[in-house]
């Protein structure tokens, strides 16, 4: 779903294998002086990380891309020096820049330009009847709490059941606790948090989300596709714009679209919106 993706665990996978395994923490953070001088960092390979936000290392990432076949991604993993802050995250999404495990990522394929960072913003989106009927329908009996990012059995189960129920695994490989906590718990951000949303008591959803001053990152969101008439993902989206409403932001940033990919051309049809084009944030009102 939004932001990253199937293709998460890869780039962190990667990104592990390059800074010393699963077991890197925040403790490391700060003292990364190893990692650059194994992996400088120059401005061409850090990409378009504004100035201002210290990166330690830069890690090569090209491979088979996970969203269109027949295609080379090129994901380079830029790992931040300390935590990033509310407000350096603002930048960061404003740049193009996603987030996956304790890395930075952008897209920089040199002959596809199909992935592109989305946003909408809250005070500009259009409530249509249909909107608003999923909105009432699912406010009328779901339980919504926000809390810190965290990994439990629980949501492990549900995280698996959508992957394989939405066909997001390329094997039969079913996630460990700790490749669930690499991919959705850790983070280089300060404010990684979670919307649980429970049906009678029962876990049937949970979005991932980095909360900047201005904006709000939907990072990952998984559901039971069992309840179906919930229309779960899109309920997710919605309570994320009504959150930054509330809280006083004006941006949700919904992750790469690509059109020609059915589990990412979805964020099209939250409108208006803006898309990452030639490093210039375009207004998209129809397609």
């Amino acid at each position: 779903m939004a932001g990253v993706g199937h293709v998460g665990s890869h780039l962190i996978a990667v990104g592990q294998s390059a800074v010393g395994g699963r077991n890197w923490r925040e403790k490391r953070m700060e003292s990364s002086d190893s990692l650059n001088s194994s992996t400088p960092v120059s401005a061409t390979n850090k990409g378009p990380i504004p100035a201002g936000i210290a990166i330690a290392s830069v890690v090569a990432n090209v491979h088979p891309c996970s969203y269109l076949p027949d295609q080379l991604a090129n994901l380079p993993l830029a790992l931040p020096r300390q935590r990033v802050t509310p407000e350096q995250l603002d930048l960061l999404l404003e740049s193009g820049m996603r987030r996956a495990g304790v890395f930075l990522y952008h897209a920089a394929c040199s002959q596809c330009s199909a992935c592109e960072p989305s946003r909408v913003d809250v005070h500009q989106f259009e409530w249509t009847d249909s909107w608003r009927r999923i909105r009432n329908r699912g406010d009328k009996v779901l339980e919504v709490a926000l809390t810190p990012a965290s990994s439990t059995p629980e949501k492990l189960a549900l995280f698996n059941l959508h992957r394989a129920e939405r066909g997001l695994a390329s094997d039969d490989t079913l996630y460990g606790l700790d490749d669930y906590e690499s991919f959705l718990v850790e983070t280089c951000c300060e404010h990684t948090l979670e919307m649980q949303f429970r049906l009678a008591g029962e876990l049937v959803a949970v979005s991932v989300i980095d909360c900047a001053k201005n904006s709000v990152s939907a990072v990952y969101t998984y559901f039971n596709p069992a309840h179906s008439k919930l229309s779960l993902g899109t309920y997710a989206i919605l309570k994320q714009i009504d959150f930054c409403k509330q809280t006083q932001r004006q941006f949700v940033y919904l992750g790469m679209y690509v059109a020609a990919n059915r589990h990412l051309n979805y964020k099209g049809r939250f409108r208006p919106q803006q898309r990452w084009i030639q490093r210039n944030w375009v207004d998209i009102r129809s397609e």
